[in-house]
């Protein structure tokens, strides 16, 4: 099976990054959640290409296979950059293992709204120029659906949510230069790999002012972030009631009259 990232790519892609200010959004995202957990992490860990703006964390690099020990911490951070993995069920699965019982885990990820507008600019603007498209961004997942990744790796009391940043920019161009500058540039594995025609590149940026331009003449670049939270199982864990053992009818709590369902057929 063909591999969605071309990690060689992805590793040049990084080693040039020079622009960070989403990856401090997710630091600092960090900070704020863990400081409304009634906890204690003596055994924290990161997974980031990035550890310099981790401060004082340890880190691990991101990788398919990620060097970390079967149960050694109590928290575990996969930070931003879980959306480029070949296999984001089995990074998840790996996070699991290395906690502890009752360990938390939380992942960051660039969702399925992010950079909306110019993944259509390019797609009417290359439809347009060559009569065909061809993999230029990555494509992200909707939040239902990463989180129910965490049910897959065997995460307790799993949790889904996210937060939206809109950036403005002079043009199109100065956008992309910014993905560059974020190491988020195209590593796809089926990417085209020879240069893109000028005109096209003008078309995708026209179309993207035209449509999506402000009266200030910047244009906006969605950036969705998802943070998927677990728990490492534990016995003392709260857990969901079994269907039917309410103590309670909801007929009684709403005060409303309780009328039977039709029979099929009736």
């Amino acid at each position: 099976m063909t591999p969605l990232t071309d990690l060689a790519a992805l590793s040049r892609n990084r080693a040039r990054a020079t622009e960070f200010f989403l990856h401090e959004e997710v630091v600092a995202d960090v900070e704020e959640r863990l400081a409304e957990v009634n906890r204690t992490f003596t055994e924290a860990v990161v997974v980031t290409p990035f550890p310099r703006l981790w401060g004082g964390w340890r880190s691990v690099p991101e990788a398919e296979v990620l060097d970390l020990g079967e149960g050694a911490q109590d928290l575990v951070v996969h930070g931003l950059c879980l959306h480029w993995a070949n296999d984001p069920v089995g990074q998840l699965v790996q996070c699991r293992r290395a906690l502890r019982p009752d360990g938390l885990m939380m992942a960051f990820l660039f969702g399925g709204q992010t950079l909306h507008e110019l993944r259509a600019c390019l797609a009417e603007a290359e439809a347009e120029v060559t009569g065909g498209l061809s993999p230029r961004v990555l494509p992200m997942g909707e939040i239902r659906d990463l989180g129910g990744l965490l049910g897959r790796a065997g995460f307790a009391l799993p949790v889904a949510d996210s937060f939206t940043r809109t950036v403005r920019y002079e043009s199109a161009f100065r956008l992309m230069a910014d993905l560059r500058a974020m190491g988020e540039s195209n590593a796809l594995a089926g990417r085209v790999r020879h240069p893109t025609r000028r005109g096209l590149m003008l078309r995708a940026a026209n179309i993207y002012h035209e449509r999506f331009g402000g009266a200030d003449g910047r244009i906006p670049a969605t950036f969705e972030i998802i943070a998927l939270t677990g728990w490492a199982p534990h016995e003392g864990q709260q857990k969901p009631l079994r269907p039917g053992s309410a103590a309670a009818r909801l007929a009684e709590a709403l005060n409303a009259a309780e009328r039977p369902l039709p029979r099929e057929g009736g």
